[in-house]
């Protein structure tokens, strides 16, 4: 997405740079690698441990000339993107952008309603949303998730790059999730890691 996608530091002269961060640790990540079974943690949240991980990556952000911020409406991504970008010295705008959300597979990757989100983050704008923005489509398994067909993710990922082309800014910044990123990226990113 950036003309070096290999660099650890931002090109100054390149036409568009994509700043890929996947979010801190989740309850969820923290129970999966405990057990490998779903804990039915729904829109599951920062862990602590993603808490902390958030607060050591605001420094190194802390020059990156971000224009904008586009996140995923589901709960972790938007505690990483305000905790990184939230006191940001470009004061950077966030963009919630339902696109940018995790496949559905597990219990969090299932999102909730514009109502509560906007209730809990009360500065980001999340009234473009449908009450139902994640996939929910097809019949639901034992844990009543309707899981996101593959063919459903790469269409998805290709409208989200040629958004992310049409857009003006030169230095954007996405908080997303690390099986949409893979499939965005071809790369596997750590919680809380940046890769340009």
């Amino acid at each position: 997405l950036s003309p070096d996608p290999g660099s650890a530091t931002l090109p100054l002269m390149a036409a568009k740079t994509i700043l890929c961060i996947r979010h801190g640790e989740s309850t969820f990540n923290r129970a999966w690698r405990a057990t490998p079974v779903d804990p039915l943690h729904f829109d599951a949240p920062l862990s602590e441990t993603g808490h902390q991980q958030v607060r050591e990556a605001r420094p190194t952000l802390a020059d990156v000339p971000v224009e904008i911020v586009i996140v995923s409406p589901l709960t972790r991504a938007l505690q990483t993107a305000l905790g990184l970008f939230g006191d940001h010295p470009r004061a950077p705008p966030m963009l919630v952008a339902h696109l940018a959300r995790e496949r559905v597979e597990n219990s969090c990757d299932v999102g909730r309603s514009p109502a509560l989100l906007a209730a809990e983050f009360p500065s980001v704008d999340v009234a473009h949303l449908d009450d139902v923005w994640w996939h929910a489509e097809g019949e639901a398994d034992e844990r009543g998730i309707c899981v996101e067909p593959l063919e459903a993710v790469d269409a998805r990922v290709a409208e989200f790059r040629s958004f992310l082309l049409g857009r003006p800014e030169r230095v954007i910044a996405v908080v997303a999730h690390g099986t949409f990123f893979f499939h965005l990226t071809g790369r596997h990113l750590a919680n809380c890691e940046a890769a340009t």
